[in-house]
């Protein structure tokens, strides 16, 4: 049985809740792990200490942050981006691609402080369960995991009256708030009025996308290898390029989804999202593969795509077959470097332009006009020996109209 765990903390109210149950339904000692992932106010070290401290109030043994977002943003999304992610060819998982950089640290932390066992705050209904355990399994099978949330049969009023009696310091209430969860990648947005499908989402909602820019403008994306490096001519590291982007994309409202998707368990799910930085990075470097990668390996990758996001959603981040796929996908990039124009506009942005030093399109064979070197009387014997088989098949199985095959009229 668990004597130490290490817990992943949010500060929130059932992470809060969960370091004194722990300590009193399960006789463990509680060390806290806060990963900051870029969500909002992350810059805000003051709030940051304020969370430590308040783990160490509640009653943890122990309590950290770590700063994971150059490492979520090397690791973990630039893979993502050269997999063109888009669960249910939508979602470019925001959320899904944070849990594994948080499972990483949990498992060090552990090893750390010698503990036997780790815990999340995550419910039975959800796909982050499946993330937090799968991926801690798969770095340290040794290691007990607890999941105080799925056992204590609380509801969050009964969370909030266990945190007054408790005397355990918390912001939340009993009205019926949306869950968010955001890092640099995006922002996820659920429950509220947003259970039912059919309302809309409140303007409230949104925070990374809110129209401020009235005024189009161009913005530049530079790659190397399928990675962006740089905005406007402006070398910048991945993190801080994202977060770049998310300002730039979001302040002219674009950059929101709203679907309803399957989550791993088996239920339906009704999800908002907002990933402007992301989205619009992920259509400029689609677009630069247009431009750059070879007809068979371009559709191939594209075949393959789905099945990475899925993996990623799924939890299985630290899988043989994740791996296997990322070597392939590093191999596609070689030739995706170049520059990406987006137009941004109130409420859209778009490809308008592209170029490479490792383009493949060819003005010559390309263009209608007087500089096209194309051979044209090559096509007609391409055309007879492409439509060869079609045309053997129709003329020795052609059926009149009114007779079935091998029967009569």
């Amino acid at each position: 049985m668990a004597k130490r765990v290490v817990l992943a903390y949010s500060g929130g109210l059932d992470t809060s809740v969960a370091v004194r149950w722990l300590q009193e339904e399960r006789d463990v000692e509680v060390i806290c792990v806060a990963a900051n992932v870029g969500q909002e106010g992350s810059d805000d070290q003051a709030a940051w200490e304020a969370t430590r401290q308040r783990a160490l109030d509640t009653g943890a043994v122990a309590a950290e942050v770590v700063d994971c977002r150059d490492e979520l943003a090397r690791d973990f999304l630039l893979p993502a981006l050269k997999a063109n992610v888009a669960y249910e060819g939508k979602y470019p998982l925001v959320s899904a691609l944070s849990r594994p950089v948080i499972a990483r640290h949990l498992v060090a932390a552990a090893r750390r402080h010698k503990a036997d066992a780790v815990a999340h705050g995550c419910t039975g209904k959800g796909n982050d369960q499946v993330r937090f355990e799968v991926g801690v399994r798969a770095l340290a099978p040794d290691l007990e995991i607890l999941a105080p949330v799925r056992e204590w049969g609380m509801t969050r009023e009964d969370c909030i009256d266990y945190a007054a009696r408790k005397n355990i310091a918390i912001t939340a209430t009993k009205e019926k708030l949306y869950s968010i969860d955001d890092n640099i990648w995006g922002r996820a947005i659920e429950c509220g009025e947003m259970e039912d499908p059919w309302a809309a989402p409140p303007q409230g909602v949104w925070s990374m996308t809110v129209p401020t820019a009235a005024e189009p403008r161009e913005v530049v994306v530079g790659f190397e290898q399928g990675v962006p490096v740089m905005v406007d001519g402006s070398p910048m590291a991945p993190a801080a390029l994202i977060a770049h982007m998310n300002a730039v994309v979001g302040a002219y409202g674009w950059g929101r989804l709203d679907m309803v998707e399957n989550r791993r368990v088996g239920i339906k799910s009704r999800e908002t999202y907002e990933a402007p930085g992301a989205l619009a990075l992920l259509a400029a470097h689609a677009d630069l593969e247009d431009l750059t990668l070879d007809r068979d390996l371009h559709h191939e990758k594209a075949r393959l795509e789905p099945r990475w996001s899925e993996l990623v959603y799924d939890g299985l981040w630290f899988s043989p077959l994740r791996a296997a796929l990322d070597a392939f996908f590093d191999e596609s990039q070689r030739f995706v470097t170049g520059e990406v124009r987006l137009r941004l506009e109130p409420g859209r942005c778009f490809v308008n332009g592209r170029r490479s030093d490792w383009s493949l399109y060819d003005y010559g064979l390309a263009t209608y006009d007087a500089a096209d070197n194309f051979r044209h009387q090559d096509a007609e014997g391409f055309v007879r020996l492409w439509g060869l088989g079609t045309q053997v098949q129709a003329t020795r199985q052609a059926i009149p109209a009114g007779i079935e095959p091998g029967g009569r009229p």
